[in-house]
């Protein structure tokens, strides 16, 4: 199994900057793939970004190219979310998550974090 801790959530106002953290112990050797999802009230969850371990490739939602980064840290199985001009359309509940394909799709992940809540306001 794998276990996954988010932190970094909170207030910002629109334009700010927040970097979310991703920790994940257990069998990570197994999941390659780290993804960064969020799910706003009475929506889907949509998938944000995702990094593979094994070559660093990144995928992001054309919603936040250019706006947010997704990283390894130097700690072993720490991947952050870097989030920069937030938009009050960013506010959701983000979910870091792991799997084996390289993809925005929840469906292809299989262990999940418990979530941190990003609101962007003024």
């Amino acid at each position: 199994q794998v276990q996954l801790v988010e932190s970094g959530g909170g207030l910002v106002q629109p334009g700010g900057s927040l970097r979310l953290s991703c920790a994940a112990s257990g069998f990570t050797s197994k999941y390659p793939v780290i993804g960064w999802f969020r799910q706003a009230p009475g929506k889907e969850r949509e998938g944000v970004s995702c990094i593979s371990s094994n070559d660093g490739t990144t995928y992001y939602t054309d919603s936040v190219k250019g706006r947010f980064t997704i990283s390894r840290g130097n700690r072993a199985n720490t991947v952050y979310l870097q989030m920069n001009s937030l938009k009050a359309e960013d506010t959701a509940v983000y979910y870091c998550a792991t799997g084996r394909r390289l993809t925005l799709n929840r469906y292809d992940y299989t262990y999940w974090g418990q979530g941190t809540l990003v609101t962007v306001s003024s």
